[in-house]
């Protein structure tokens, strides 16, 4: 069954409209209600107009009201099984407090990420990337410690990557960049201009563009072929960095998998080579 409607609509609050939001807040306050209600009844409801569902099921990257319907539906389903939710990060805890409290943190941050991420996106973003003459992979302050990370696990099954963590260094990449080529910009927030200038230049030249950011309308997406969304909906600005870096690693892992599956012999047969040029590396330093 799907699922994911209700982490959807948090995840996306910030960034709706003042009408949709309206909506959005009736539907969290009564998802028991809405999954019987016709578009109709809950425009009434929630004072605003049928447009606006449909609007805010768009938004929510749902074909219709129908299948938000199905995801709150799935949602439901779960609740009388245990569920935990983001904790803050305590200074004042013991030891043991910390570590039950970010290991739980991350691991809920990847259970939401799984309700907002797309499988037909994935899939499309995987096909991309294998077929590509060339690969950027842009990412500014804690999203290029995902950049690096990416680009090193591409460059080790032998695919043409370049990285871009500032703007001059992504306005190069991508000016270079042709038709067959991908970009991948990786932002949490999905406002940072200077990706968002080097990604039109890139779109601009006829590369795809591929984007990982936060769930809900943003500019870095907005400019994208393909979509990503990774969810993380803690509250306190001292955990929101970690728990949004470990869904965008996982989200990475699932990309690179997918990849070295397309051409598994021929990733086997580079991952042995690097490792034994690193290896022999080692042992004449």
């Amino acid at each position: 069954m799907l699922k994911g409607g209700l982490v959807s609509i948090e995840a996306a609050m910030g960034s709706l409209k003042p009408m949709e939001r309206r909506a959005a807040q009736y539907i969290m306050e009564h998802p028991e209600q809405v999954v019987s209600l016709s578009v109709q009844k809950l425009a009434e409801f929630a004072g605003v107009s049928e447009a606006t569902i449909v609007r805010l099921s768009r938004s929510l990257h749902c074909k219709g009201f129908q299948e938000l319907k199905l995801r709150i539906a799935g949602d439901l389903s779960q609740s009388s099984l245990p569920t935990e939710s983001y904790q803050e990060i305590r200074t004042d805890g013991s030891i043991v407090d910390l570590i039950k409290s970010v290991s739980n943190n991350n691991i809920v941050s990847i259970q939401d990420t799984l309700t907002v991420l797309s499988p037909e996106s994935v899939e499309k973003a995987i096909n991309s990337l294998s077929s590509a003459r060339k690969v950027g992979v842009f990412g500014v302050g804690a999203s290029a410690v995902i950049a690096k990370d990416f680009m090193q696990k591409l460059t080790r099954i032998n695919r043409w990557c370049e990285i871009g963590t500032g703007f001059d260094a992504q306005a190069t990449i991508a000016a270079n960049l042709i038709p067959g080529d991908v970009v991948f910009g990786i932002s949490y927030s999905g406002q940072t201009e200077d990706m968002i200038r080097a990604l039109a230049v890139a779109k601009n030249n006829g590369a795809s563009v591929i984007t990982l950011t936060r769930f809900g309308a943003n500019p870095v997406s907005e400019l994208a072929d393909i979509q990503l969304f990774i969810s993380t909906l803690e509250k306190s600005i001292r955990s929101g960095a970690m728990a949004s870096r470990i869904s965008q690693l996982n989200v990475i892992d699932i990309l690179y998998a997918g990849i070295a599956g397309r051409h598994y012999d021929e990733s086997i047969k580079s991952l042995e080579k690097t490792r034994q040029a690193v290896s022999v590396g080692k042992r004449n330093g």
